[in-house]
């Protein structure tokens, strides 16, 4: 009796143990998560416009808010304005969008050239205004996207860490996100960030269509392996661009077997794409195909 008793005892341990097998790795790293740049550059596409398939939690990320002057001519030290297209995406549009699409969520992304007086008066700045921009449009989460820089990284890293916590903690968003690329200055600024805050990030939009358009399957997993390991722990998205003056491993020449491979091996958190005003002229048939193998099973 005593024999058995500790078998089962053994067995229940057992049972109990965090899972490590490949299934759990899988369970753990990948996800069905699309998300689209839109609004940049008004060529009147609208949320509508989209496809969205239901088997996927689906991002809108506007583009952009930039702490300038209406008319883009001086810095406001962290007093954003909205640089999107507001004729077709409006908070009314916002609303919509979100109450006819249960999976869907809106972000907005910051922009334009990273130039604080202080970190407090940028931080205090741009938590004020940004906080009624999220509320008016009923956004869920910001991304940085800041590719140009007046200041320390120090500076960068408190100023948007402080922001992003801030927002937070005050239930302002749910989510955050940043959009590094492979660019010397670009990447100190974001790995300060990251070194930081990054337990409050919770998605990597790394830009791999910044890498040269001759980039083959082989380059880009070896990319994706590099980038990876620069933000341990991070959701690091793979990435394509229908803009056709951007590079990269395009879906033309590979993406979604680069895409296939890393699900496969549980190491793909998400697609993104720049941008669904580009995908308009495509009748977004990569967002499509995208969606389709995120919501997919891994096989």
């Amino acid at each position: 009796m005593l024999l058995i008793i500790t078998l089962l005892h053994v067995l229940i341990l057992i049972s109990l143990r965090p899972p490590s097998s490949a299934a759990a790795l899988l369970a753990r790293q990948s996800s069905n998560l699309f998300r689209a740049y839109i609004g940049a550059e008004f060529n009147g596409v609208k949320f509508s416009d989209v496809p969205i398939n239901p088997g996927v939690e689906f991002h809108f990320i506007l583009s952009f808010a930039i702490d300038k002057t209406a008319n883009d001519s001086s810095s406001t030290d962290g007093h954003f304005n909205v640089f999107w297209d507001t004729d077709n995406l409006s908070p009314a549009q916002v609303t919509a969008i979100k109450h006819s699409k249960k999976n869907v969520r809106v972000a907005l992304s910051l922009g334009g050239d990273f130039k604080p007086y202080s970190i407090d008066s940028w931080v205090s700045n741009a938590v004020k205004s940004l906080t009624q921009i999220i509320q008016e449009y009923n956004l869920d989460g910001i991304d940085i996207d800041y590719e140009q820089f007046s200041a320390d990284p120090n500076t960068f890293a408190e100023c948007i860490g402080r922001l992003m916590t801030t927002l937070k903690n005050q239930g302002v968003i749910s989510f955050a996100s940043i959009a590094p690329f492979d660019d010397d200055q670009v990447q100190m600024h974001y790995h300060a960030l990251w070194n930081k805050y990054g337990n409050i990030i919770d998605y990597v939009n790394f830009q791999f269509y910044a890498y040269d358009s001759s980039t083959t399957v082989s380059q880009f997993l070896s990319y994706f392996e590099k980038q990876s390991s620069k933000y341990p722990g991070g959701k690091l998205l793979a990435s394509f661009s229908t803009d056709s003056s951007s590079g990269g491993l395009s879906p033309a020449k590979g993406f979604f077997s680069a895409c296939r491979n890393l699900k496969k091996q549980g190491k793909l958190p998400g697609i993104f794409v720049w941008s669904a005003d580009d995908s308009m002229k495509y009748g977004f048939r990569y967002e499509r195909t995208s969606q389709l193998l995120l919501a997919s099973s891994p096989s």
